[in-house]
């Protein structure tokens, strides 16, 4: 009988750390800012991001979104045809014709009148989503004269579009909030930075047209669109952001989530806005934000956008910190969703138990 007992004991122990390994709790073990999600051909996940890393890019590969093997550096610029000196951000690669590429920001080092945001996007191919990344010029893709960063690629329709964020640097805008901060004396201007699109050349090593204007920080004040001034309302910084932008397509509906308020403090938050047409006109959504601060996460922002290996469950991973992180960010997965009204729901962030994506 004590062997049954026995017995029985182990295999109740057995479903019971099968059950716990099934779980997982946010954040994730990856410290990373601005994660972005590779789901391949073959299924595997690999994920990219700014940090762990001088001058380049480490990946991080899984099986199952929640347990994640650090593969090292996938991306230095030491190498022959590097334009980038430093501020190596927001990597995203993408699988095509059996290669993998890799779209970057970084501190171009031709800077003959010495701006100190000189940044712009480049790409670099490998044959294997780990690398090595190797830049496919020795310069950036465009040059817009301009600061630009947080490149996203979107294919559809043998056309291949471009979407990436004119920096703050330099770019004093006109606005209630603006004009609001002057007077409480707090900043002289308030700096934006806007969302931008543009076809891309299919072998990446240009642009075709003229980038278009499609995201920039409201005008007027209201309680709809407060949320995308908190930096400086705040009294943080004399900057509004719009950046880290992702799009994807529902049904005939483009969604395009975005990011406002400082990457480096607690407002950074996530909205979204709609079009019929990837390059818009782009009409954000009355119920921004879907990704705020909450409890003891703040930081929330610069998602991107993965599915569970059985292809029913979509995610948002992004980044934020906690009380244990500090200072540093750690990377988020929580599930997402449309509504029956076509809104996209985030369910986070969140910081309890939860079942891995499904199978």
């Amino acid at each position: 009988m004590k062997i049954v007992y026995n017995l029985i004991g182990v295999l109740m122990l057995s479903l019971s750390l099968g059950c716990m390994a099934q779980e997982f709790k946010n954040p994730i073990d990856v410290k990373l800012g601005d994660p972005y999600v590779l789901k391949t051909a073959q299924g595997k996940y690999y994920m990219y991001g700014t940090g762990g890393v001088k001058n380049g890019f480490k990946c991080y590969s899984s099986t199952d979104l929640v347990n994640w093997k650090d593969e090292g550096v996938i991306y230095t610029n030491k190498q022959e045809k590097a334009w980038g000196i430093s501020a190596f951000w927001a990597p995203e690669v993408y699988e095509k014709d059996n290669n993998f590429y890799l779209f970057y920001s970084a501190q171009w080092k031709e800077n003959p009148t010495n701006e100190l945001e000189n940044f712009k996007i480049g790409v670099a191919v490998s044959k294997s989503p780990t690398g090595p990344f190797i830049d496919v010029s020795g310069k950036p893709i465009f040059n817009p004269d301009y600061p630009i960063i947080d490149g996203n690629v979107f294919f559809e329709n043998n056309k291949v579009y471009l979407y990436y964020s004119r920096c703050c640097y330099k770019h004093p805008v006109e606005s209630e909030v603006a004009t609001w901060a002057k007077e409480k004396g707090w900043y002289k201007e308030i700096e934006e930075s806007w969302v931008y699109g543009v076809e891309l050349k299919k072998d990446f090593s240009g642009i075709i047209g003229e980038p278009v204007l499609l995201l920039k920080p409201p005008v007027k004040q209201n309680k709809e669109t407060e949320w995308e001034s908190r930096s400086v309302t705040s009294h943080e910084a004399n900057r509004r952001w719009t950046e880290g932008s992702t799009l994807l397509k529902n049904n005939a509906t483009y969604y395009m989530t975005y990011s406002a308020n400082n990457f480096d403090g607690e407002n950074y938050a996530v909205g979204y806005a709609t079009s019929k047409n990837p390059l818009g006109p782009f009409t954000k959504s009355v119920n921004n934000p879907i990704l705020q601060k909450k409890g003891d996460v703040t930081g929330t922002g610069h998602n991107s956008i993965t599915w569970s290996p059985d292809g029913k469950e979509m995610l948002c991973v992004y980044h934020g910190r906690t009380k244990e992180s500090g200072h540093q960010r750690v990377v988020f997965i929580d599930r997402m969703h449309f509504d029956d009204s076509g809104n996209l729901i985030v369910n986070g962030p969140t910081t309890n138990l939860q079942k891995y994506p499904s199978k």
